[in-house]
């Protein structure tokens, strides 16, 4: 089995470089394309309302996602409290917008790492980690001291600066994105973002600068590379051709994409009434047919 590139950081003493300029960004905190510049340090918040210390609402082994992360045992999810983006019709209301978790110090956060891996899973995977980047660092030689040796997975929202994903550089074996919207209007009115688009087409270039094209082993599991998720909307508000024409022409035709059909109006969505309802079944089977179309061949 292929050793997580994040051992060879720790050996190096480079993860502990990479901690302390983390921290340094939590003082005026410019983490996430929101750049709130509240100092993290002292508690304050932001938009993402996290302070100092990393919230989790939950932990385990799971078997919903891409089946390369979950193989057979599952892949250790870690639900992190809150988010930098805030799309109106979150899935996760109550973790993402209504704060639902404990904050835990980095021992804690090592802890569930080690726990996952004990429980068999094929690698700990982060959800919504993109306001938490330092905390998650901090914790990392803690769970490495403890035995730590399966890739990690930054599962994201895809609203994320490079110069932040460059503290990752082979820290996570494993890139997660959304690509949500290819439209900055969209994207303005349903998470506030209207950069969204250009800042998510920058991210996932260099989270596949730092990973490639998906890797999997002889038992079917991902070791490293890139999965990009992408959902289907309602009435075509994904923008599903220009995001499938972005991964094959400006990353890769060989990119792994999930085609996701499981819309339904949550959290704030009643109120938008483009979104208040599910996909219809000839929605999803465009869009598949659109990411054929463009060349977009390796699907989940």
């Amino acid at each position: 089995m292929t050793c997580p590139a994040y051992l060879q950081l720790y050996k190096s003493g480079e993860l502990f470089t990479r901690i302390e300029k983390g921290k340094a960004l939590l003082q005026e905190c410019q983490i996430c394309p929101r750049r709130c510049k509240v100092n993290r340090t002292e508690d304050k918040r932001g938009v993402c309302k996290v302070g100092r210390r990393i919230k989790v609402s939950s932990y385990a082994p799971h078997f919903g996602e891409e089946s390369p992360l979950v193989g057979v045992h599952g892949s250790g999810t870690i639900f992190i409290t809150s988010c930098n983006l805030g799309c109106v019709f979150c899935q996760n209301f109550d973790i993402s917008h209504l704060g639902e978790g404990c904050e835990v110090p980095p021992v804690r956060l090592a802890q569930m790492m080690i726990e996952l891996q004990q429980l068999g899973c094929h690698n700990v995977n982060f959800v919504t980690p993109t306001h938490v980047v330092p905390q998650i660092l901090e914790a990392l030689p803690l769970a490495i001291e403890n035995g730590l040796n399966i890739p990690l997975v930054y599962n994201t929202g895809g609203y994320d600066l490079v110069e932040t994903l460059q503290l990752l550089a082979g820290v996570f074996d494993l890139y997660l994105p959304d690509f949500k919207f290819s439209d900055d209007k969209t994207s303005a009115t349903l998470c506030m973002a209207k950069d969204y688009p250009q800042v998510t087409m920058d991210a996932i270039k260099e989270m596949h600068r730092q990973t490639g094209n998906l890797v999997i082993d002889h038992r079917g599991v991902a070791v490293r590379g890139l999965i990009v998720r992408h959902l289907v909307m309602p009435n075509g508000l994904a923008g599903t051709r220009k995001v499938m024409q972005f991964l094959s022409r400006e990353i890769s035709p060989d990119t792994y994409v999930n085609i996701m059909d499981q819309y339904r109006p949550c959290g704030l969505a009643g109120k938008y009434p483009e979104i208040n309802r599910r996909i219809r079944v000839e929605e999803f089977e465009n869009a598949l047919k659109i990411a054929h179309e463009e060349g977009i061949h390796r699907l989940d």
